[in-house]
């Protein structure tokens, strides 16, 4: 068990001692002109000082009192990343209220529960979309009765008198801080460091969507320690590209921005986030798996098209890189002279130019978060240069419990606990922490909140892994998801998914084999990578259904999952969990995945029940039609004829050579 002193937990504690509202008092007389939010509009970055940022929480504060909002109420906040969001959720910090900030690409009927749930009356949002959102939640759950927006356009003609433009919010708010100028202050004061500072609803995969209150101790404590951890400060910046309703995001981009004083950036829109990404260029910086797989498979798609001499030059110094990239990273002081001169070349010729590419140049140090990574895609981004480090958490730790410290990076664990977090494995192999950045509770729900956090203030992750002989956390799978194949043998699905994703073609992938005597898989074609592959190739397809049934495409397919089983046969550990056979799937995953991308396992199992089927019996086909909803509301079905898979599967002595 890896245990902290008491003394550690106190002083970790001790120094989330304030609130957010607190912090930015303190920024606006630290540093009162220096950057705290940047935000591209119309190709122009645009920004806003601490000193002004401010003077706009103290206007929008006002302007919420004087409509009524008040002590212990909750605020939704719906939209991008947008200076005026962030006032708002200091806004309602500083009167005592809790921000709930939401997804904005959510329906409304997947947000009715959440108004009911927190007896939402106030809301601020960006624009028209989300406007019509919330007039719609309205119809089912009256209660909300003042929708503040942002962006007026197309919102003239609308005359709800719920409505308000979010420029008469504040003309209300000067209009109460002229009769009564401290008043935002004295509120402030009025705060404590133990109450609730937000609420992030989860997913809700097995139900209702859960409140997970945090309040600022957590939150500022938490973000505090990782923060001296890496040495962030006034001077890093960071661009915030993924929803706030993640806590992920909002530690990153809003605890940690609070806590350090350094610039957010606010990217014009989702399409432009690379783009804005280079002209930024990040010190800090945040991926989820998903987006370093993606950013992965363009740079492939660029390469595949290049002249022959360039894809040469490409594959030869990554070899390099993956050799020596990551030991220079370590400062592994035994790497040689002339192996750091082929580095030092391949770094003018291939890795600074990507590394500009993707925005990289600059960045200080990196996370992932949120799922496993595949070892291979976490070594690429390392052997470019890129600091990029594992950290392990939830919504319900304030995200930080683990952290790889600088010099203790490797693919296969998530570092050892941070600084003031107590962590042990139970006997049926779950993890589970104790930690200052704990949940208070899952709001209204006590019986959740019994479940997840025992009397002795353990918190039952769900998790199954192991802490290293150095006292690094190695995650296997969701304790759920682990099981055995008939045989006896480990069957962690995770692990053997997350192998497929490496590859830029495979897009999704559903491994099967709890309870049976061999692993069978689901694969989804990333559309871009697979169309630009067949183009190639001259070989035509009509869209998705037909691509994903090419015979190119399945061999194409079969040869990543044979590079895999060859990966797995030469693991003791997981020999036995190679793929015999697979579908490629006719349509993509995705009210199947959860919001943040993760497989819905048991869900997937039983909607695909006649594939799975399938792939365990005989049969070399099977016909499967499937309801999916399009990006207009439209409900419709596509159907296919899938064709069985069999890949190759190695002996352990021989998987080495196949391998390589």
């Amino acid at each position: 068990m890896a245990q902290p002193g008491a003394d550690s937990v106190a002083n970790v504690r001790e120094l989330g001692n304030t609130t957010f509202p607190r912090l930015l008092l303190r920024h606006a007389s630290d540093r009162s002109e220096r950057a705290a939010l940047r935000e591209k509009d119309l190709g122009i970055w645009q920004t806003v000082s601490w000193r002004e940022l401010h003077a706009e929480v103290e206007l929008i504060a006002a302007g919420l009192a004087s409509q009524g909002f008040k002590r212990g109420q909750h605020l939704a906040l719906i939209g991008e990343h947008r200076p005026r969001l962030y006032a708002a959720m200091i806004a309602a910090q500083a009167l005592g209220g809790i921000p709930v900030p939401l997804y904005q690409d959510a329906a409304a009927q997947e947000i009715v529960f959440v108004f009911e749930n927190a007896e939402i009356e106030f809301a601020i949002v960006e624009d028209q979309e989300q406007v019509d959102k919330l007039l719609e939640v309205r119809e089912s759950y009256p209660g909300l009765t003042r929708i503040v927006y942002d962006d007026p356009r197309g919102l003239r003609s609308y005359d709800e008198r719920e409505l308000m433009p979010y420029e008469d919010l504040v003309k209300e708010g000067r209009g109460l801080l002229r009769s009564h100028p401290g008043f935002v202050k004295e509120e402030i004061a009025r705060g404590s460091p133990d109450d609730v500072a937000a609420m992030f609803y989860t997913s809700g995969t097995t139900g209702r969507p859960k409140g997970v209150t945090h309040t600022h101790r957590n939150l500022i404590s938490m973000s505090t320690v990782a923060s001296r951890m890496e040495g962030l400060g006034e001077a890093d910046e960071i661009l915030a590209y993924l929803p706030m309703a993640w806590i992920g995001q909002n530690i990153f981009s809003y605890s940690q921005w609070l806590v350090n004083g350094f610039t957010v950036n606010c990217p014009e829109s989702q399409e432009t986030v690379s783009s804005d990404m280079r002209e930024i260029g990040p010190t800090y910086y945040f991926a989820p798996p998903r987006v370093l797989e993606a950013l992965l498979t363009q740079v492939t798609i660029r390469m595949e098209d290049a002249a022959a001499i360039k894809r040469w030059l490409f594959q030869y110094f990554m070899g390099v890189a993956r050799d020596v990239g990551g030991r220079l990273l370590d400062g592994d002081a035994s790497v040689g002279a002339f192996e750091r001169f082929k580095y030092w070349l391949g770094n003018y010729v291939i890795y600074a130019p990507l590394r500009n590419v993707l925005g990289m140049n600059r960045v200080r140090v990196a996370y992932t978060a949120g799922e496993a990574i595949g070892p291979d895609l976490f070594v690429f981004y390392r052997s470019l240069g890129i600091n990029l480090k594992q950290l392990y958490g939830s919504t319900e730790t304030a995200v930080f419990v683990c952290v790889q410290p600088d010099g203790q990076v490797r693919a296969d664990t998530v570092g050892p606990p941070i600084d003031g977090v107590e962590l042990k494995v139970s006997d049926a192999g779950e993890v589970l922490i104790r930690s200052p950045g704990l949940l208070r509770d899952y709001y209204k729900n006590p019986e959740a909140t019994a479940e997840v956090k025992d009397a002795e203030g353990w918190y039952h992750t769900g998790d199954a892994g192991y802490l290293d002989k150095e006292g690094h956390l190695k995650i296997i799978d969701r304790a759920k998801d682990v099981g055995k194949l008939a045989g006896g043998q480990l069957f962690a699905p995770k692990y053997i998914e997350n192998k497929l994703k490496f590859f830029p073609f495979i897009k999704e992938a559903v491994a099967f084999g709890a309870g049976k005597d061999r692993v069978m898989a689901f694969l989804n074609i990333d559309m871009e990578a697979c169309g630009n592959w067949a183009e190639r190739r001259n070989i035509a397809y009509a869209g998705y259904v037909d691509l994903a049934a090419r015979e190119e495409i399945r061999g194409l397919m079969r040869e990543c999952v044979e590079k895999v089983n060859a990966d797995l046969a030469a693991d003791p550990m997981m020999s036995a969990s190679q793929v015999h056979r697979f579908f490629v799937l006719h349509k993509e995953l995705d009210a199947e995945l959860t919001r943040t991308r993760k497989v819905r396992r048991g869900f997937i199992a039983q909607k695909y029940a006649p594939l799975v089927e399938a792939l365990y019996s005989d049969r070399k086909e099977q016909f499967i039609e499937t309801q999916v909803r399009f990006e207009d509301g439209r409900v419709g079905s596509v159907s296919a004829t899938l064709r069985v898979e069999q890949a190759k599967v190695f002996a352990p002595e021989a998987a080495q050579k196949a391998a390589a």
